[in-house]
């Protein structure tokens, strides 16, 4: 290895991959970054094709990396991708149509009943450690045998993001084990290895990969691949493992306790436990570092609607959060639910709905937007509280994700859940993440505090925090009051897709 060599790290993120060249220090060097479309072929179905989203992102962003290295030399790769998915392959890795996506992938709901009523929810949450939702690759493999049977009788392999650009760049077939453990309920949690019987029942004739932690090394980058790549050959490459996960090591998410709030897209949590604490409103999972677990938690919708609105309205974030940043806390008498594509943890209902209560037409843009970002902020108090409940302690928030910018956002959550949180120098970084892990697996030891530290710590306002404590009492109400109603508003809505799709 060259004496300063550089970890390179790149994830595969929903709508785009980013990368960074690091040293061993922890400076950046160099970024990347390339976007890309998601799929929407029918209602209910999120895909990815893995040659032209996956694959020509991870070329294009190494490109233009190694061409920043210099003379400096690689030291290690880590990649780090959307998780868990499936993607049927074919003995030789060749994959046989595109990658189905994590939870806001909800076309499995009648496989998920049929292998809860088959396994028992409570043996599934007690073996596997989570109930089986729209999240579990498990009911997707059934799907696929119902639905593409000519698929799923051609396919000998599956990959995940991760695992599909290390079976390109080593031709080893290989998952990590965090990721192995969101695929239930075909892994058991508490053995650490797969539970080949159940494994057998949800995807007969499956090859399972090995399992590897996300910060061992998987193999070396090939020869063919070097030459595809402009990576040099014997490269070591790690395991890799679902991008949350690299994110969280970005910040040292590491010791039981430690929480990551990642602001994005949709809003995910991570809080990291010695031992595994089962829940049937969470997603209990290996950790990313040997002997440690967590528990996770996603909402299907956060920065989505503030996206939403920006589209809506023809703003820009930074007006929109200007406008927002002077409405008193409680958005002067709104109340939003933040289920505008159903919700995963911890209710787990596709087909609950957003809902705005309280609209008049006194109302401005800001109140809305200000809204959206305290509906979020109830969602994340929903959640800790859950895990809470499930024998999580969260002694250590740490703030990541694009939401973090501006820091309206992070102010209402602290204000919301009482609790103060860090935010670190570098808040965009699953590549980052991927670099801690590249260094770790090739037997550096850094330090995350100094390769990513703190820089702001947002502390809650204590006459905040009692306007919210009434809102989010509101708000705990509002789900089981309107979920009979969305519930009808939602079959309108799919009946609708249904009649508009081609025939």
């Amino acid at each position: 290895m060259p004496e300063d060599g550089l970890f390179l790290g790149v994830d595969i993120g929903t709508s785009s991959a980013k990368g960074v060249l690091v040293t061993s220090r922890g400076e950046i060097v160099a970024r990347a970054s390339r976007s890309h479309e998601t799929s929407y072929p029918h209602p209910g179905w999120v895909e990815h094709d893995a040659e032209t989203v996956w694959w020509q992102d991870f070329l294009a962003i190494v490109r233009e990396l190694t061409g920043a290295a210099g003379e400096r030399g690689l030291a290690a790769l880590a990649v780090s991708g959307i998780g868990p998915v499936l993607l049927p392959a074919d003995a030789s890795g060749r994959p046989l149509r595109p990658a189905i996506l994590y939870g806001v992938d909800t076309r499995a709901a009648r496989e998920i009943g049929e292998l809860t009523a088959e396994l028992g929810e409570e043996s599934i949450v007690e073996r596997a450690g989570t109930a089986l939702s729209s999240q579990a690759v498990g009911p997707k493999w059934r799907w696929l045998a119902r639905h593409e049977p000519e698929v799923f009788e051609r396919a000998s392999l599956f990959l995940m993001a991760s695992s599909y650009l290390v079976h390109r760049l080593t031709g080893e077939y290989v998952l990590d084990h965090h990721s192995a453990s969101q695929c239930d309920p075909m892994y058991d949690l508490r053995a650490g290895t797969w539970a080949e019987d159940w494994a057998a029942v949800v995807a007969p004739g499956i090859e399972l990969p090995r399992l590897l932690w996300p910060t061992e090394v998987a193999g070396t980058v090939s020869a063919a691949a070097a030459k595809e790549t402009g990576l040099p050959q014997g490269l070591p490459v790690t395991a890799g493992t679902v991008d949350a996960w690299a994110e969280a090591a970005s910040v040292g998410v590491s010791e039981p306790g430690d929480t990551m709030i990642m602001y994005g897209t949709t809003m995910f949590l991570i809080q990291v436990l010695a031992d595994p604490r089962p829940h049937t409103g969470l997603w209990t999972t290996k950790g990313a570092f040997p002997g440690t677990y967590s528990l996770a938690a996603g909402m299907a919708t956060s920065g989505a609607i503030t996206d939403w609105l920006r589209r809506l309205t023809g703003g820009d974030f930074a007006d929109l959060t200007a406008k927002a940043a002077e409405v008193p806390p409680g958005s002067r008498g709104l109340l939003l639910l933040p289920y505008f594509a159903g919700e995963r943890t911890p209710v787990f209902d596709p087909d609950a709905r957003g809902v705005i209560a309280g609209l008049t037409t006194s109302h401005g843009l800001g109140d809305v937007y200000r809204a959206a970002l305290e509906g979020t902020a109830y969602g994340v108090r929903h959640n800790l509280e859950v895990m809470h409940a499930s024998g999580g302690k969260a002694t250590r928030l740490v703030a990541v994700g694009g939401g973090t910018q501006g820091g309206l956002w992070t102010r209402i959550v602290t204000d919301v859940t009482g609790a103060e949180q860090q935010v670190p120098a570098e808040t965009i970084g699953a590549a980052f993440g991927d670099a801690v892990l590249a260094a770790v697996a090739t037997g550096g030891e850094p330090d995350v505090s100094v390769w990513n530290p703190v820089a702001t710590i947002v502390r809650p306002d204590a006459g905040r925090s009692a306007v919210y404590d009434e809102f989010y009492r509101r708000y705990r109400e509002l789900y089981p009051a309107t979920a009979d109603i969305a519930h009808f508003l939602a079959g309108r809505q799919k009946a609708a897709d249904a009649a508009a799709e081609p025939r």
